[in-house]
């Protein structure tokens, strides 16, 4: 076993007077640090910082403007607007109707144009073309809109899959993209999806980076799939298309590429693009590449093929376009690399136990990056670019830091049962001794193919668990990036079993270490964690006290024919008409195992969850019920996949720390 601390470190006394805990109720109120917008010399930049009202459940805001030359910052005030970008020509900043320009860093706002009612608004480098998403009516799908004397009816009519999708259903609008000239009243504006059942920007996540013009302003690329119903449902064949204003004739660039292809992003010499590149149609956990074009002869080149990674974060051209910046998960944990786009050579920049997330800045020898671990949510940090020291910019949550007692962690390498070595997360309370022992918890990881690093997360928070008084083992069990795409692969087609084998053999080596108590060990997790949870509680043998899943899937036949993007389905269990039938409905179904489920189980469901539909939790609860076993359910009839709303947050960790009291 590889240690990379060592307990005695572990066992330290804090060098604070620090006596509080994390709690539900700080967690939820720390402050959040979110970029807004970089001046074109990324010399500056603006910064917002929010916290959330518990009681109103919204967010109060403060907008910062940082001298990243002397990193000094001071307030601004925006008033009602919100920030677009920041370009040469100066800020733009919505508000209402209405677009304004500052060209002395915010001071003073002219009325640009009016650009009524618009989402992701972006402006071409020469200031006279305004690019804009806003929903259009394409089919009529509901029963208001197809009879028009029933007007208070609420069906709706489907006769193509997609009618559903995340946590909407379809009502025959569609996300387009439009384009105007600044001369032009916004009416003029060009819906360049026009009578498509197509989404740019890409539904449910997409933004305002799913279209980019030309430096020279003559083309403005925007991302989609080029697909409808049952087509869209199976098939991951996003594209990138150029329109070309002066002539009004659209290419699709990326074509011959049958998977992803996103976030397109030109050198700031206008010579390359490059974007993020899927292989396989149907694979969302896929290879992610870095692809490059030369914009000129529309030669493209894969630049990290022979890279045994995964390019999962951000991607980010340096200032001179000579390097190319890019964030992805790596050993348990997400760091800064380099990319020579000239030789295709990648450098790891960062090493620690922290995530790397988002690059902002280049300052040549230097960049600005977000940065977190467990116990710290999003700062700015500099990143030297020689050596990887960071420098922390922004401190907004220093006096909560102070107050608050926080445990460390180790990745610890653990041998599984087919003889790999697998990287496993212990997270420990604050004060941890190593000579008493704690209930553990073995937490489960979604996806099945996100990664398990040092994230920060308001619900699944590792801090927080520590902080209850509980080590938390986190395996990187077979599926997480970050430890070569042979392990990242594997997972496919064989969800309950070496997944499954891995978190026992995980759990097995933690109950072998002093301060584990064997006797009191938890399984957690949420989506396929839920499935694992579910998966565990049938052939745990008695491993395992007590369970909680949250939107977990518990019964795969069911799951599949009521889920929404089938082409995950399709590619990680196959269908259950395939022959012969895969062992996704057999052996690896959690339903097939409930006889042996003998261990109290609370379930979490979202009711607009249609990833992991409601009927999941409900068959999964009715069945522990059933079998006369402890169980509970927390139902949130208005969370999707996700608990977003800071209320229903807080009720989340409570009965989340209260069960686990009740029956650990």
């Amino acid at each position: 076993m590889k240690l990379k601390h060592s307990l005695l470190a572990l066992a330290a006394p804090l060098v604070m007077n620090a006596q509080q805990l994390m709690t539900p109720e700080i967690l939820w109120t720390l402050k959040k640090v979110g970029v807004q917008a970089v001046s074109p010399d990324h010399s500056s930049l603006i910064y917002k910082i929010g916290q959330t009202d518990l009681k109103t459940e919204k967010t109060k805001s403060e907008n910062y403007f940082l001298n990243v030359i002397n990193n000094q910052s001071s307030k601004i005030d925006l008033g009602k607007k919100a920030l677009i970008q920041w370009d040469k020509n100066g800020i733009y900043a919505q508000e209402g109707d209405k677009i304004f320009l500052s060209k002395d860093n915010g001071k003073i706002w002219s009325e640009f144009y009016n650009i009524g009612e618009a989402d992701n608004i972006v402006i071409s480098p020469d200031g006279k073309k305004i690019a804009f998403s806003k929903q259009v009516l394409v089919e009529k799908l509901m029963g208001k809109d197809k009879y028009s004397d029933t007007p208070k009816t609420t069906a709706q009519v489907y006769t193509d899959l997609n009618h559903r999708h995340w946590d909407y259903f379809n009502e025959g609008k569609y996300n387009h993209v439009f384009v105007v000239n600044t001369s032009d009243k916004v009416e003029a504006a060009k819906d360049l999806l026009e009578g498509k059942t197509w989404d740019s920007p890409q539904r449910p996540f997409g933004g305002a980076e799913d279209f980019i013009f030309s430096p020279d302003s003559a083309q403005l690329l925007y991302v989609t799939k080029p697909k409808s119903g049952k087509e869209y449902s199976t098939s991951t064949n996003t594209d990138i298309f150029a329109y070309d204003l002066a002539s009004g004739t659209t290419k699709n660039l990326t074509e011959s590429n049958k998977g992803y292809d996103v976030n397109p992003k030109f050198s700031p010499d206008g010579k390359s693009l490059v974007w993020q590149s899927m292989e396989r149609d149907g694979y969302e956990a896929d290879k992610n590449d870095i692809k490059l074009m030369d914009w000129k002869s529309g030669k493209t080149s894969n630049l990290t093929k022979a890279w045994d990674e995964s390019v999962s974060g951000d991607v980010f051209w340096s200032g001179d376009s000579k390097s190319i910046y890019f964030t992805s998960a790596f050993r348990g944990t997400k760091q800064l690399f380099s990319l020579n786009p000239k030789d295709s050579k990648v450098q790891q920049i960062t090493k620690g136990d922290f995530d790397i997330n988002e690059i902002f800045a280049d300052q040549k020898t230097s960049l600005l990056v977000s940065k977190t671990d467990i116990n710290h949510a999003s700062e700015i940090f500099s990143v030297n670019l020689k050596n990887g020291e960071l420098k922390q910019i922004t401190d907004a949550n220093k006096d909560i830091y102070a107050k608050l007692s926080q445990g460390k962690s180790e990745l610890k390498m653990v041998k599984t049962s087919d003889g790999k070595e697998m990287g496993v997360w212990f997270h420990y309370p604050p004060n941890f001794d190593p000579n008493k022992k704690y209930p553990t918890l073995v937490y489960c990881q979604g996806g099945p193919q996100s990664a398990l690093t040092q994230f920060f997360s308001t619900r699944w928070n590792f801090s927080l668990m520590a902080a209850n008084g509980y080590i938390v083992v986190a395996p990187n069990r077979r599926g997480m990036p970050g430890w070569g795409t042979k392990w990242n692969e594997e997972i496919s087609r064989d969800w309950g079993g070496q997944p499954m084998r891995d978190y026992l053999a995980a759990t097995d080596y933690a109950k072998t270490l002093p301060y584990v108590d064997g006797d009191r060990v938890a399984a957690v997790g949420a989506s396929y964690g839920g499935y694992s949870v579910f998966m565990l509680a049938g052939i745990h043998e008695n491993r395992f006290k007590t369970f909680i899943a949250h939107d977990g899937l518990f019964d795969m036949k069911s799951w599949y024919l009521t889920t929404e993007e089938l082409w995950f389905a399709n590619w990680d269990l196959g269908s259950p008409w395939e022959k012969p039938l895969p062992k996704a409905y057999t052996e690896f179904n959690p339903s097939n195992f409930v006889d042996k489920w003998n261990k109290p189980i609370m379930i979490v469901q979202g009711g607009i969850d249609f990833r992991v539909p409601y009927e999941q939790g409900q068959e999964a609860f009715q069945a522990a019920k059933l079998k006369g076993l402890k169980s509970k359910l927390v139902y949130f009839p208005n969370e999707n996949h996700w608990v977003l709303h800071p209320q229903n947050g807080l009720v989340w960790q409570r009965e989340f720390f209260d069960w686990l009291k009740e029956t650990l």
